[in-house]
């Protein structure tokens, strides 16, 4: 039996040399959707929703100038959880909104400085309610997919620029709906940020469906009707009336007050029923 068995943990560590192995970064990105009112020219009606997505502005190399997702590198002595939201507030200057774990990507090739991998991180806020001002390199994009078997197109506009990725998405495994996503075009966005937020998209689609997920972008009362808006803009497919409303009863319920004027009758409001 050699000597290295009977040593100690302590003395394992002290000659243990972490330069054997390559080095490799960790950084962490964010994907905020939110979905807010947009403008209408018709009282009578509801206002249109807008699924958005927000994007910062990259102000040094590699990437210069181009568009990417809110992100940073991990500090040695904060957890991942603690960097999101770190780096959620120092990017962006928002803060104290929902966020989960979305996935890890660690191509070798995804970044041109060194190997680094990245923990993606998916928030979710009403927009209509923030009061933080956004920092002057981000801005909110409207959001736009459309989905076929094969593909998912999607594109982004925030007023001045409008950027679009075209992705080819293959099934992996059919009983969650999980796709493999391969970027075929993309001339606006930096780094994988393509997958990423092609990831996000499936996420948020699938889980709008099955958890109260949704609500994260909700004003505290609401009409069905803007619930349903909500949902539609997400799945980006309309929703029939009586199936909807099927499938969020467990989740509303009414809060006893109406809202008038706008040109219609008057609308019950709902909350969410935690």
């Amino acid at each position: 039996m050699s000597r290295r068995q009977f040593e100690s943990e302590s003395e394992f560590l002290r000659r243990y040399d972490p330069k054997s192995f390559d080095p490799l970064s960790l950084t962490t990105d964010l994907l905020v959707f939110s979905v807010s009112d947009g403008e209408t020219e018709n009282y009578r009606k509801l206002p249109e929703k807008k699924f958005s997505l927000l994007l910062v502005k990259r102000s040094s190399h590699p990437f210069f100038g181009k568009w990417c997702l809110p992100g940073g590198f991990v500090e040695l002595r904060e957890s991942i959880d603690e960097a999101a939201v770190r780096i959620l507030k120092h990017e962006t200057n928002l803060s104290d909104i929902y966020m989960e774990q979305l996935y890890t990507f660690g191509s070798p090739d995804r970044d041109p400085r060194m190997r680094i991998a990245s923990v993606a991180y998916m928030a979710l806020v009403d927009k209509d309610r923030l009061n933080d001002r956004l920092d002057d390199r981000a801005s909110w994009f409207h959001l736009k997919t459309r989905e076929s078997e094969d593909r998912m197109d999607v594109v982004m506009d925030n007023g001045e620029e409008s950027l679009s990725v075209r992705l080819k998405k293959t099934l992996c495994h059919h009983t969650v709906n999980s796709y493999k996503f391969e970027v075929i075009e993309n001339e606006s966005l930096a780094f994988d940020h393509a997958l990423v937020i092609a990831e996000g998209l499936n996420r948020i689609k699938n889980k709008i469906q099955y958890t109260d997920i949704a609500f994260n972008m909700m004003p505290s009362s609401f009409t069905l009707g803007e619930l349903q808006q909500v949902f539609e803009v997400i799945l980006a497919k309309k929703l029939l009336d009586p199936a909807f409303r099927r499938m969020i009863a467990d989740t509303v319920e009414k809060t006893g007050e109406f809202r008038t004027g706008g040109g219609h009758r008057p609308s019950a409001l709902y909350r969410h029923k935690k």
